[in-house]
């Protein structure tokens, strides 16, 4: 059905437009117009909101009191879904740690099934873990740790091949062979919770590596004689990183610092949990964050729009950006912007509406 979006001060990812009208047809955006010509019924009236691509959030956990890992199905992805999309995002990656095959198995199907059951937004799986540096686990369980074998490459390509899009790893932990198997097979290698050196973190990136995970968290770090995989991942021109823009798990003056050395390369993710009290895993919700039993920092409680928000007014990030950061920058990361993180015709109906107090609705 065609459905036409007026009365919006549009932000398409390049530029601001107003006195236009957004055109859509099954979920694709046919035209962009100016409003006076248009002449169809099938109308929404924004109401002089501000329109804006909607976001991508390529590390989320869990929404809406559910952990998706926990108690992976179609309900809990939903939740998951839904969480995520109240704070803006129409396009997520459900994220699952360092865990058992078991577990690993039933997200994968769980996706399978969310996607069989025609749910929309879920993009595919990350997998943080199990093939990282336990001297940089974080909050991951080191009893699920292990450096990847073939038998685990051919698991991973034989069980998930569909599903996984993304796998977190330490690069200095890994047989680069083992992982050009799994780039091979379409799926983008993340370094992260990683105490790769500098040097090795170089070599991982020339290899074909070319994404990192949070940006200073659980890694190696940037120092004046070992710069380890923050300094690398500044320097390579082609790394794309993420990072969690609370003001807890990185501090705002570290975020704006990394902005204007990485500017298109650096994105937003929520890396958003749940409270749960059962199972490996267990999250504690405080005022800001969640933890472990042991009180080590496990996660967000982030939305993606808190997170535009806060570089904008903490981070001192021109709105634009911060904007950018949350929507074209994770698709070009994924070399996806050719269809997602812009409002232009050709692309994906999928946009966010702001309005006073940022007040956030979304269409997709």
């Amino acid at each position: 059905m065609s459905v036409t979006y007026v009365n919006a001060l549009i932000f398409t990812g390049d530029r601001i437009i107003n006195d236009h009208a957004v055109v859509t047809d099954k979920g694709m955006i046919t035209a962009i117009l100016p409003a006076a010509d248009i002449s169809t019924t099938d109308v929404i009236d924004l109401q002089g909101g501000f329109m804006a691509p909607a976001f991508i959030d390529l590390q989320v956990y869990g929404g809406n009191g559910a952990l998706f890992f926990q108690h992976p199905s179609v309900a809990t992805l939903t939740a998951t879904y839904e969480g995520s999309k109240a704070g803006g995002t129409a396009h997520i990656m459900p994220t699952i740690p360092t865990i058992s095959p078991a577990k690993m198995l039933q997200a994968i199907q769980a996706v399978r099934d969310y996607w069989q059951a025609g749910g929309k937004g879920v993009m595919g799986l990350h997998l943080e873990g199990p093939f990282i540096n336990p001297a940089k686990k974080g909050a991951h369980l080191e009893k699920y740790i292990r450096k990847p074998t073939q038998e685990d490459i051919n698991w991973i390509l034989d069980k998930g091949r569909d599903v996984v899009k993304i796998i977190t790893l330490a690069p200095e932990c890994c047989d680069p062979a083992l992982v050009k198997q799994l780039q091979d097979a379409g799926i983008t290698i993340f370094a992260g919770h990683s105490n790769a050196t500098y040097a090795e973190a170089s070599a991982a990136f020339e290899a074909g590596i070319h994404h990192v995970t949070h940006l200073f968290n659980a890694m190696s770090p940037l120092e004046s004689r070992a710069p380890g995989l923050v300094g690398a991942a500044y320097n390579h021109p082609r790394i794309f990183a993420s990072i969690v823009a609370d003001g807890v798990h990185v501090d705002f003056a570290a975020i704006s610092i990394s902005q204007r050395i990485m500017e298109g390369r650096l994105f937003l993710i929520s890396d958003a949990a749940a409270e749960s009290q059962e199972g490996d895993y267990i999250y504690i919700q405080e005022k800001n964050r969640y933890v472990n039993a042991a009180g080590v920092l496990s996660g967000s409680r982030l939305t993606m729009l808190q997170a535009v928000h806060n570089c904008a007014e903490k981070a001192g990030i021109p709105l634009h950006t911060a904007l950018k950061m949350a929507s074209l920058y994770p698709a070009r990361a994924l070399r996806l912007d050719g269809r997602l993180g812009r409002i232009e015709a050709g692309y994906e109906a999928a946009f966010i509406v702001l309005r006073d107090h940022w007040d956030v609705a979304v269409y997709c």
